[in-house]
């Protein structure tokens, strides 16, 4: 059972001197909106030059990889690259890729079936880069529609969400979702369906980051800043974690999760806590 222990001193260099390498969330964590968490730049470049995987898991759907990759140098991270960065926004496209251009949509299959998407050009531009059609693109008279895709939507609208349940009472459109938002619920409650969740806590990010790297779970950490997603996504990974307090949760909430009697609860109990990562720069060899 998880025991929420301050990360410091010989336990530090313990944990990170066994880790191959660490999952890391980005707001919150690495960063606060437009500025670098402090120490946050020197940890990355210390840990590759540890010899350890530093990779990247966000639910934020609203921008692609790539736009991300910019993002990490524009705030001063360095050799920070796109394929080291999961985002729910391509997951969620990969397991579109693989559940429909794989013949897991009924008899049309992915050369004609286009996903309905609502979400930004950042989550549009995943599916597309994923070699699916979006709606709305190029077609000419009727298709099938295979899929709706719920992420972060800014422009959402009555309109936008009929459409989705218009497409959904075809039992062989697939509803999906980047993370488990006010969005998803509406989408959820208004056609009577349940979306598959992409983004953390549920474990298929983690998923494609085994299938690309390779990481062995036993030796990998998990960085987050809250304890309903990223901490409950390295519990069901198999992960050991740390909660970092620059984000969202507050130990507060840790302390009471560990003190209920709820399995659920216990769940989203870290391992360990730091005050920031900066805390983990002391147990890296120089």
């Amino acid at each position: 059972m998880a025991s929420c222990r301050r990360l410091s001193g010989a336990a530090l260099r313990e944990v990170l001197g066994s880790a191959q390498g660490l999952l890391f969330d980005c707001d919150g964590v690495l960063w606060a909106g437009e500025s670098a968490v402090p120490g946050a730049p020197e940890l990355l470049e210390r840990l590759q030059r540890s010899g350890k995987a530093a990779l990247f898991v966000s639910n934020n759907s609203r921008r692609s990889v790539a736009e991300l990759e910019l993002r990490f140098s524009r705030l001063g991270f360095r050799g920070v690259r796109a394929e080291h960065v999961f985002s729910s926004a391509l997951c969620s496209a990969l397991f579109l890729r693989q559940r429909l251009l794989g013949g897991g949509a009924g008899d049309g299959g992915g050369a004609t079936g286009r996903v309905f998407v609502l979400g930004g050009e950042g989550l549009r531009g995943e599916v597309r880069d994923a070699g699916l059609r979006l709606v709305g693109e190029g077609e000419q008279g009727d298709v099938q529609v295979h899929a709706v895709l719920v992420g972060y939507d800014d422009q959402f609208t009555f309109a936008k969400l009929a459409q989705a349940c218009a497409y959904l009472r075809d039992p062989r459109c697939l509803l999906v979702a980047t993370d488990p938002d006010p969005l998803t619920a509406a989408v959820e409650t208004a056609s009577g369906r349940k979306a598959v969740v992409v983004g953390k806590p549920n474990t298929y990010m983690f998923d494609c980051i085994v299938e690309r790297f390779g990481v062995d779970p036993s030796r990998t950490l998990m960085v987050g800043d809250r304890l309903e997603t990223d901490i409950l996504f390295g519990k069901n990974c198999g992960l050991s974690t740390i909660l970092t307090l620059t984000g969202v949760s507050r130990l507060e909430e840790a302390l009471a999760y560990m003190a209920s009697d709820s399995a659920a609860a216990k769940d989203m109990v870290p391992n360990y806590y730091v005050d920031s990562i900066a805390d983990l720069i002391p147990g890296l060899d120089e």
